[in-house]
This record gives C-alpha cells, structure tokens and sequence, in this order.
C-alpha cells in the first residue's frame, strides 16, 4: 500500500471510468511532502483525473501561468503554507487571474478564525488534519457538482436540502411561524410570557427595564420594543454603559460643546439627541458611574439632556429601554446604584429566563442556529446523535442562548458533513452532567469471576493518551487539550507510564 503518512484510508471504490471523465484538474498546495504526495497518489488512482501537486504557493502560481484558464479545477489546499503565502491569500491571487475553480481548505490547526475566514473566502469545505481520505475524495465530487456544475457520474448520496435537518433517531425542527416572536426564538411558557409583556407595553411610552443574565437575549428584547412602538420609523440609538470608559460616557450620552475639555474640538451630539423621536437602549445601565446615574435621573425626570460645557438644558424625546444582567436591588443595598433612578427605570420590568429554565426551548434553538450556519448547498449539514443531543439538553449553558450559538456554529465550521458525538463536544458540556457519565455504563460488563479495576483503569487511560497523541500527531500541547489535562500532568503520566516509544 501507499504510505499516506499519518491519514487514515479505508477506501476501496474504484475510479471514474475514462469515456466519462470531463475537461477538470485537481491541484494539491501542501509543504508537506508525504501529505501531499499521498493526496495526489490517492486521487489519481480514485478518480483518474490530472492532478497536479505544489510544494508552495508560489510554486503553483508560478505554475498557474502555463494552465489553460477555460479548464476548471478544484484547488485542496493547506491555509498555514510555508514562504510567506498562506493558502487563503493563494485563492485571492488565483482568482483575480481569472481561473475558474473551487476551493477545499486543509489546516492541521483548526480554529473558528480561519474557519470564518475561508467561509467568507467562498471555501467550500474547511477540512481538518487527520481526515480520511475517502472523506476528501466525496468533498471533491461534491465541490465539483455543486459549484462547478461537473458531475463524475459517481454514485455519491446527495446532501439533505437546507430546510430539512434531521438529527439521528431526533428530528430537531426548525422553528415554525408561532415559535419566532420579533426575530426572538421560544415555545415554552416563559418565553411566552415575555412575548406577552412585550406585546402589551411596546405601543407605550413607559421605560422599561429588561433584566437577566449574559447571553439571554435582553438586545432582541430592546429590538421587539422599538418594532411594536409607535415609534419604529424613527432610530433606536444602542448604548452600553459598561463598554464606554467612565470619562467619556457623560458626553458619548449627553454630547459636549467645543473647548468643554482637553480634546473638545468641535461640538458632539449626544446619543439621546440623536435617539430624539425614538428609543434609547442604554445595555448594562448597572455598570454606569454613580456621578453620571445622577445626571440620568435629571434626564428621566425633566426629558431634558445638558451637553458637557453647555448653559442651557436640550429637550429630547425619547423612549428609554435600560437592561442590565445585574440584580440591581442589591446593587441599591450595597450603595452602588442610586435607589430613587432604580424605581425610575423599573416602570415595566422584563426578565428573560436563563436557557436552563426553558431547556424544551433548547432542540428548537438547535435547529435554527444549524440551519443559519449550514452552507447554501448542504455540504457542512451536521446530524446529532440521540447521546450528544441529550448532553446538550441536560447541560446548564451558563452563557445561554449566546453559548448553545457559539458552540453550534463551530460545530458546522469545524465538523460539518458529519454526525455529532458526545466526543465531538467541548469538555466543558461533559464536566459535572450527570447524563455523561450514564453514556459509559454499557461499555463494560463485570466478568463473573471480577476484574483487577486499577489495571483496567491504567489501561483505558493510556489507550485514551495514545490516541490523542496520534490524532495531534504527537503534539503534546494539542493532545492535552484533547484530554482536558494539563500539559506538564500528561507529560508526567506519558514517562510514569513509558509511553514515548509508542506514539
């Protein structure tokens, strides 16, 4: 067999019969030799196509100028190249030149940044080091077919439609016309209620307070407010009192006049001048300075603003909307927010549930973030397994629907095209989740005659340390983090346990 280095092939499908091969190239781009090499082995010997191999960058741009520009070709290239060229700059250089082509990102160094980054690039599918080979020979069909229009005849299942997504033994829906309210997603009781209070106080003028934790969703609150007022056609102008520094915010709220201060060259507007017919949302209103909660009260009491170095007071008319994750009534009792400007805000209190308390909400979610974040033709769909779905309904999601966001899209960027495992999440979700540890009870069954535990313990945990040092290739900085251990604790239990000679 071929040496394919460190990839894993399980492939024994044949190649595209030669009366049907259609006018295309692969290009290979990688500095690693064995790698490339065996990527350009394996694909001539599967698809029977020219395949080109380059060392660099350079290499295949100086080589770009001899290719026929009416022969499209699949360029799979490595993002982090050597010379000074990365793989995302290549595609830039090869695009203005005018090729018609299609990309396949490889990285052995997987973030969500470069995932982005070659998304926006128009990348068809983000690949991480090790994969298997057969898995790169249909993500070339499928970039083939799907942005060039050239079909091998292969007999390759076809992604699911976009709108379609089913998880497993779950069908995780997609949420239905009842189910979105002002772009905010919920189903569950408390997430109706909220729909309801916002219903009844948009149309008023009344300030309204919008309390709950990080991530909750207090800004899409603020957003349905502005929408149902009579005010919508006018500005909501967003403000967070705890992203401003102290010193600027007075004027970033109430705008200031030329000289006031060292570095007042010209008048400034205010946001609540510029907020004037519409709403203000002041986000994280408890972070903001006892001196300036004063001047705010001035505001909601009088409707006037009085800019920094100014003599006389502007009247604006403004619908405020403050939100905090805050409990401001301790805040009151530990003296840093003024009481009587807390009973000025909290006309109309709003308290958006943390996702742990409408976890029926959670599947719902799931759903919507996999279709937003899913690519136009399918091909990074993700499936999620019965075991991985119940992880994520059972874990607490301290940063709420914000975190579930995050953690799906890296998902689809990182494994996209494949089914979701309890492995395949963050450790984080399996940490303290009593759900975790019930995925293990099946996988051993206790001899009659007993089991010597310290032994076998010792031997899945040098099992586990093997295998995460041949999937990182045998980074140990990578491999620790595949384990959640520290990089000097797996360093330790490697020579405790020998176990150098066997990566």
């Amino acid at each position: 067999m071929d040496d394919f280095g460190f990839l894993h092939n399980r492939y024994d499908g044949g190649m595209t019969p030669s009366h049907l091969k259609p006018r295309v190239r692969i290009l290979v781009v990688e500095d690693d030799l064995i790698l490339g090499r065996s990527v350009k082995k394996f694909l001539e010997k599967v698809m029977g196509l020219e395949i080109l191999y380059y060392k660099s960058g350079r290499e295949c741009i100086a080589a770009a100028e001899e290719l026929e520009l009416d022969i499209p070709f699949c360029l799979i290239s490595d993002i982090s190249l050597e010379q000074g060229m990365d793989g995302l700059y290549l595609i830039d250089i090869l695009r203005e030149k005018g090729f018609n082509f299609v990309a396949i990102a490889m990285t052995g160094f997987a973030s969500v940044e470069n995932a982005i980054s070659a998304t926006k690039k128009g990348v068809f599918h983000y690949l991480t080091k090790p994969f298997e080979l057969e898995n790169l020979h249909d993500l070339v069909l499928q970039a083939l077919r799907k942005n060039l229009k050239i079909d091998l005849n292969q007999s390759r299942e076809t992604p699911q439609a976009k709108s379609n997504i089913q998880f497993s033994r779950f069908s995780i829906e997609l949420p239905q016309e009842e189910d979105i309210f002002c772009g905010i997603i919920g189903r569950s009781p408390l997430m109706k209620e909220v729909f309801k209070r916002i219903e009844k106080v948009a149309a008023t003028d009344s300030t309204v307070l919008i309390t709950g934790a990080s991530g909750t969703g207090k800004e899409l609150v603020a957003n349905a407010l502005h929408t149902l007022s009579t005010r919508h056609k006018q500005k909501k102008v967003s403000v967070n009192c705890g992203a401003i520094p102290s010193e600027l915010l007075e004027s970033e709220l109430f705008g200031h006049v030329k000289g006031s201060f060292t570095g007042a060259i010209s008048n400034r507007i205010g946001r609540f001048e510029v907020a004037h017919g519409g709403s203000i949302f002041l986000d994280e209103i408890g972070d903001m300075p006892l001196l300036l909660q004063v001047k705010l009260l001035r505001v909601l009491q009088n409707r006037q603003i009085e800019p920094v170095g100014a003599n006389r007071p502007i009247d604006v008319d403004v619908r405020i909307i403050a939100a905090t994750h805050r409990d401001l009534e301790k805040s009151v009792q530990e003296g840093t927010f003024r009481e009587d400007l807390f009973y000025r805000l909290n006309v109309i209190p709003i308290r958006i549930p943390q996702l742990r308390e409408r976890r029926e909400d959670i599947s719902l979610l799931i759903g919507h973030f996999v279709n937003r974040f899913v690519s136009a033709d399918g091909s990074n769909r993700i499936t999620i397994s019965e075991e991985a779905l119940e992880l994520l309904i059972s874990y607490d999601w301290p940063g709420n629907v914000r975190e579930l966001e995050n953690v799906i899209e890296r998902l689809v960027i990182l494994r996209g095209g494949s089914e979701i495992r309890p492995e395949d999440l963050p450790a984080k979700i399996y940490r303290n989740n009593p759900l975790a540890s019930s995925l293990y009870k099946n996988i051993f069954e206790l001899p009659e005659d007993g089991l010597d535990l310290k032994r076998v313990l010792s031997d899945i945990e040098d099992s586990l340390i093997e295998q995460a040092l041949k999937k990182t290739r045998g980074n140990k900085n990578q491999a620790a983090k595949l384990l959640t251990l520290n990089r000097t604790t797996l360093i330790e239990k490697m020579k405790k346990k020998s176990l150098e000679l066997q990566v």
